[in-house]
């Protein structure tokens, strides 16, 4: 008998992981019924028969619906056959397509929850650092630098950012900090762990190059000054001053490629903190 209830159905969840793919599966169903009171309820790392029989007992009380993604065949089936006795209502979303490949085809589950995001953490870690780093870029949100793992500071045009953006790639959270003369830099840059920051030294002339560069892309509308060979060479004195007022690292990145000086600074990192190192060629 079809139940025509307006009150609201509560649809648990249940994950012997963290429950994301099931929980992205419901959402993307219940969109679906606008005109329904639907909620959902993630309960995850269940991985005992005791929170099993819990569940089933909560569910039962909400008059609810139990979904759940158990990878682990022994606990889906535990689960199923009491909610079967229990008369609660279930639907499992991954054990049909479990039972196919295993039944069908010969092949052995190794009933592991949460395998997915374990075998794929790296690649979050990944992303996070990313977006770390490029919400970190150019001073922005200099309230966080603690949480960085490398700080790289230096004068506009010393390729700070791509350097930046190069080592998030492998996984590390890096801010990048800009040192302007006439300008005092956050002082969140000096109140960190000076050993993870890097003040990047370039030369003069290869500096004035890098900003003609620069100076003719943006159609000349940049002051002159930006490069003056006098001014600039002034501004990297006064970066020179900053870097050894915070006891930071010099790098000397003239003339080297962006991978020379992340495996010079990665390697430094990990001497100093002893750090899984993250920078793995693939």
């Amino acid at each position: 008998m079809r139940n025509t209830t307006k009150d609201t159905i509560s649809i648990f969840v249940v994950s012997g992981g963290k429950g994301v793919t099931g929980h992205t599966i419901v959402q993307t169903l219940i969109i679906q019924y606008p005109e329904n009171k639907l909620k959902v309820k993630l309960i995850p790392d269940v991985r005992t028969e005791e929170k099993v029989l819990e569940i089933i007992k909560r569910v039962k009380k909400a008059n609810g619906i139990l979904t759940h993604t158990m990878v682990n065949s022994d606990m889906r089936s535990f689960l199923i056959e009491e909610c079967e006795k229990q008369e609660v209502k279930q639907a499992d979303l991954m054990g049909g397509l479990a039972n196919i490949i295993e039944r069908d085809y010969g092949l052995k589950s190794v009933n592991t929850p949460g395998l997915y995001h374990k075998i794929n953490a790296q690649y979050y870690k990944r992303i996070e650092a990313m977006e770390y780093t490029l919400h970190h870029d150019d001073g922005l949100n200099s309230q966080d630098l603690s949480k960085a793992d490398i700080v790289v500071t230096g004068v506009s045009r010393c390729g700070k950012t791509p350097l930046s953006v190069y080592m998030s790639m492998f996984g590390w959270k890096v801010a990048n900090v800009p040192l302007i003369k006439g300008i005092d830099p956050p002082k969140e840059l000096f109140e960190i762990d000076k050993n993870r920051v890097f003040g990047l030294n370039i030369n003069l002339n290869h500096l004035v190059i890098q900003r003609q560069k620069r100076w003719k892309g943006m159609g000349n509308l940049s002051t002159m000054n930006y490069t003056d060979t006098k001014t600039v060479g002034q501004e990297l004195q006064y970066a020179k001053f900053l870097f050894k007022r915070g006891g930071f690292t010099q790098i000397n990145i003239s003339n080297k490629a962006i991978e020379s000086t992340a495996n010079e600074i990665i390697g430094l990192i990990i001497d100093r903190f002893g750090e899984e190192n993250q920078f793995i060629d693939d």
